[in-house]
């Protein structure tokens, strides 16, 4: 008999809908217990759904970019791909009259949609998750929010035009720093069950969902291990003291994983770290690839450090965004809602701000990784935009010969999501290159 895999408690207790975003398996692919069978969002957040046993997938019920209820079966996991049959007691749709036979996903995605349509003609308000997480983040009534949808659903486009016309509440920043918090840091796995594993380290005031660009193509061929910071995504809120601490977190996360020849990717503050754990475990990576990496050089803008981690509302962190890239059209306010949902705990924002200012202390950089720059054995590149305001790029050029410069032009602090393109084609060729 097969198992039925369903959201479960990820969906939130009070959510009655969610959407798919992403399937990372097929039918009749064989799984891992731990393997990521999917990623979908919740008003809360993104989230991906583990596969609790091993098996094969039997069985698909909902397509991706479709929203079911909170309590609908996804998918099932059998012995084999015959494997369908599975306990009654939980269908494809919740209060739906399927049988424990599998339904072409058509079929459930049809019957998923048919709730949010009924409801139109009752006084509920029908919206995507999406659309309330950016409601709730900009302080807009759905009441007065007009859906585009013949439908009636609200979308995000909608909320993030009507935020435009409502003025948005500030979650204020919590006066004393959050407790520090147990456990180890997240890293989401993805991808490939074999290949040459991949492991990405986000930057200061993001978190690992930032790659997900790359990280859906670099998944096809390789496991993708994506790390959380501490104070960033689902990573425990800490103080941390110091550079040395934050890359102790980072290197026994990554020992943790056991993986070797590993294609390591930073970005920024994540690009020190990522040259850091380079140095210190240097025979255990393949490759490394650094975006705008820190800590070659003493400059930083310390007013976008300090006005991002206190941007309280989705308008002040948009401004800060804006900072970030050369094109100014990539930060709309549906991007900035979304951003500042994933940031909407002032708790986190404050455990950041502390974070910032230790590392950041005078808007100076008071690490130095250019002896370690030197010291590297593995093949690596830098890839930087030539209009980036909040690091150097000219820091870039104290590398030795044997590293791989790109300066791009007309692109700013995150080459990842101005030139994805170029990017995953300067990674994949340095990946096929070892």
């Amino acid at each position: 008999m097969a198992t039925p895999i369903t959201a479960g408690a990820v969906a939130g207790e009070y959510m009655e809908t969610f959407v798919i975003v992403e399937w990372r398996v097929g039918v009749g692919d064989t799984v891992a217990e731990g393997d990521v069978l999917l990623t979908i969002e919740t008003a809360k957040a993104a989230v991906d759904i583990e596969a609790p046993s091993a098996g094969v997938v039997s069985a698909i019920f909902a397509e991706a970019d479709s929203e079911v209820p909170a309590a609908a079966v996804l998918c099932l996991i059998g012995k084999d791909s015959s494997d369908v049959g599975y306990d009654g007691d939980d269908a494809p749709v919740k209060g739906s009259s399927l049988s424990s036979a599998p339904a072409p996903a058509m079929m459930v995605a049809e019957r998923a949609a048919e709730a949010p349509r009924a409801a139109a003609f009752s006084a509920r308000i029908i919206a995507s998750p999406a659309a309330r997480r950016a409601a709730s983040a900009a302080g807009v009534d759905l009441r007065a929010v007009r859906a585009s949808s013949p439908s009636g659903r609200i979308k995000l486009r909608d909320v993030s035009g009507a935020s435009q016309s409502v003025p948005a509440f500030a979650t204020p920043v919590s006066a004393g720093l959050p407790a520090d918090e147990n456990g180890p840091l997240e890293v989401h796995r993805s991808g490939a069950k074999d290949g040459t594993p991949v492991f990405m380290i986000h930057g200061f005031a993001s978190d690992s969902l930032s790659w997900y660009p790359l990280d859906r193509q670099l998944a096809k061929d390789h496991p993708v291990y994506r790390l959380d910071l501490p104070n960033h995504g689902t990573s425990p809120k800490r103080q941390i003291g110091s550079f040395a601490n934050l890359v102790r977190e980072v290197r026994d996360a990554f020992d943790t994983l056991g993986i070797d020849g590993a294609h390591v990717i930073g970005h920024s503050l994540g690009g020190a770290l990522a040259l850091a754990l380079a140095d210190t475990r240097p025979r255990k990576l393949a490759s490394l690839t650094l975006f705008a990496p820190g800590g070659l050089g003493p400059k930083v803008n310390g007013d976008f450090i300090s006005g991002i981690a206190r941007a309280s509302r989705p308008d002040s962190l948009a401004a800060w965004l804006k900072v970030m890239v050369h094109d100014q059209k990539l930060v709309d306010p549906a991007f900035a809602n979304a951003a500042f949902a994933a940031r909407a705990d002032g708790n986190l924002r404050a455990a950041q701000s502390y974070m910032g200012e230790t590392l950041f202390a005078d808007g100076t950089q008071s690490f130095d990784l250019v002896a370690a720059l030197h010291r590297l054995e593995c093949p690596t590149r830098i890839i930087w935009g030539r209009k980036d305001r909040v690091l150097d790029w000219h820091d870039a050029l104290q590398a030795p010969g044997h590293v791989g410069l790109h300066f791009l032009p007309d692109v700013g602090h995150v080459p990842q999501l101005e030139a994805p393109d170029l990017s995953l084609g300067i990674i994949s060729a340095l990946i096929k290159s070892v």
